[in-house]
């Protein structure tokens, strides 16, 4: 078997190029690559073309590749909590392709199994089969660039015909994940929430940059426990279990917020 790992996370993504595509883990702050976006970041890669979720806040994950305008276009289901991203993409800077939660999932899991596209009916009746979302804005806040008409087709699946709109798998250059456990030969465990979109990420990069909190050796992970096998990795780099884990909003009971203020001793 092949040993998989890197020394850092610079080398592991230092021949990303410009214009490459990207498979980007996480969901809101959870389970962001950070370390992985930082290199990236620090290396000056560009004019990148980026599938995820979301795209972080504005100054922690993958926020911190748009407030550096590194990002061409995103492809997400959620961009509610980046203000910046809303101004790069009001003013025509940044390309969106906003994408139903579920079918952005399948999407990725597809092009992971080899599946060209798919029929769902997510979307039916809606812009997203018909046409005509706002992908990118001109300067004068006209529609430089339109989503296309999708085809949708009738299938008695239940029993009762339905429509059904033809969506197309994803595969991208490069896949960035975060995972608490990895071995040598890439095998990945995520924790709890954390596996979100990083599994599915994984499986539609041609080369998957895996960062961990744990390196271990082949073996010591259960088979059972593995939640990624190590066939969709190319590249794994140890992070350390300090990493920094934000918290996107941090939501207390009242009970809670009246004890943190009460004096110590009180």
């Amino acid at each position: 078997m092949i040993d998989k790992t890197w020394r850092s996370a610079a080398e592991a993504v230092a021949d990303i190029p410009d214009g490459a595509s990207l498979a980007v883990g996480g969901f809101g702050l959870s389970g962001n690559p950070i370390a992985l976006i930082e290199a990236l970041l620090a290396q000056g890669t560009s004019d990148l073309s980026i599938v995820s979720n979301n795209c972080g806040v504005d100054d922690w994950g993958l926020g911190i590749l748009l407030n550096a305008k590194r990002i061409r276009k995103m492809t997400s289901s959620y961009v509610g909590e980046n203000k910046e991203f809303e101004r790069q993409f009001l003013s025509g800077e940044l390309e969106l392709e906003l994408t139903p939660q579920g079918t952005l999932a399948e999407k990725l899991r597809a092009g992971g199994s080899g599946i060209a596209a798919f029929y769902t009916q997510t979307g039916v009746g809606t812009q997203v089969a018909e046409g005509g979302l706002p992908r990118r804005y001109a300067e004068d806040g006209s529609i430089a660039v339109a989503s296309p008409v999708k085809d949708v087709r009738s299938f008695g699946v239940s029993g009762t015909p339905r429509d059904y709109v033809l969506e197309e798998a994803i595969v991208t250059d490069f896949a960035l994940v975060h995972a608490l456990k990895g071995d040598r030969h890439g095998n990945l465990v995520f924790n709890k929430s954390a596996r979100n979109f990083n599994p599915l990420a994984a499986m539609a990069g041609r080369v998957c940059i895996a960062q961990v909190e744990e390196l271990v050796e082949p073996g010591e992970l259960e088979a059972d426990s593995i939640h990624l096998p190590g066939i969709y990795v190319h590249r794994i780099v140890e992070v350390g279990s300090d990493i920094e884990k934000r918290i996107e909003r941090r939501t207390v009971s009242v009970a809670q917020a009246a004890a943190r203020e009460m004096p110590e001793g009180a």
